[in-house]
């Protein structure tokens, strides 16, 4: 039944991937997963974490992010392209789940020079910690950016976050009271073969805490799948920092 359900998930995913311009409907996904529609919008939450309606959202975003750094395209083009009619409702949505306007997204490559957390609110001193690990026979992981998003989809401000060189021991502290989602994100292989590289994540939750409460939650990486919603945040240039370590290792050995 899982394998059946994953299945089904996939085949809506690359409908919505085949029809990002058009106006795509819940019925649409269904029949395209061959379930009816109530049953549909169950599944497809139970195996991605998020609606039919947020994933559809997320790769028309990610698509957007794509055309903004490989294509001459205008902000009004792609906007159409990814099945917003306003420009003005694009850039908006754009700008909150990304970080970043889609003009300044593109002029800074498609990456950000920070990563902004959400303001603390009270006076909550929570602390989530833990370890993250990789498979033993796959790729090493590149950095590791770890965040605390209210969703399953990393988008708009996580309320912590931290970038690790390699796997091991994290500690978020001052943690706001809340229910949280502990994302994670690595760009695998050798920075010299960029088109080599495979994305890897990891996901745990949900969190809830709550006052001075310490959780421990452990994450592992694995390969990107086609059912894992896309990271939407703008991230700090992973390759740009490998390259910058592997300067300063050459300096240190002459």
């Amino acid at each position: 039944m899982h394998d059946t359900a994953e299945q089904a998930v996939e085949r809506a995913i690359d409908t919505m991937r085949s029809n990002l311009s058009e106006q795509l409907t819940v019925d649409d996904m269904a029949r395209a997963a061959m379930f009816s529609k109530f049953h549909f919008t169950r599944i497809f939450q139970r195996v991605t974490g998020i609606s039919p309606g947020r994933f559809l959202s997320a790769i028309r975003l990610q698509e957007a992010k794509r055309l903004l750094t490989t294509t001459r395209l205008n902000v009004t083009d792609i906007s159409l392209r990814v099945g917003y009619n306003s420009v003005g409702t694009f850039s908006t949505r754009f700008t909150k789940s990304v970080g970043l306007p889609p003009t300044i997204y593109r002029r800074m490559g498609g990456f950000a020079p920070r990563i902004p957390t959400q303001r603390p609110t009270g006076v909550s001193q929570g602390v989530i910690t833990g370890r993250i690990t990789a498979p033993l026979d796959g790729p090493v992981p590149g950095l590791i950016f770890m965040g605390l998003f209210p969703h399953r989809i990393p988008e708009g401000p996580p309320a912590r976050c931290a970038i690790l060189e390699s796997p091991g021991v994290y500690r978020f502290a001052n943690v706001p009271d809340g229910t949280w989602h502990l994302l994670c994100h690595s760009v695998s292989g050798d920075v010299l073969r960029l088109q080599q590289n495979r994305v890897m994540v990891s996901s745990v939750g949900p969190l809830t805490v709550r006052g001075q409460l310490t959780l421990t939650a452990d994450a592992h990486l694995k390969q990107m799948s086609k059912i894992d919603p896309p990271v939407l945040l703008a991230l700090l240039d992973s390759r740009k920092a490998a390259f910058e370590r592997q300067d300063q290792a050459k300096v240190h050995a002459a």
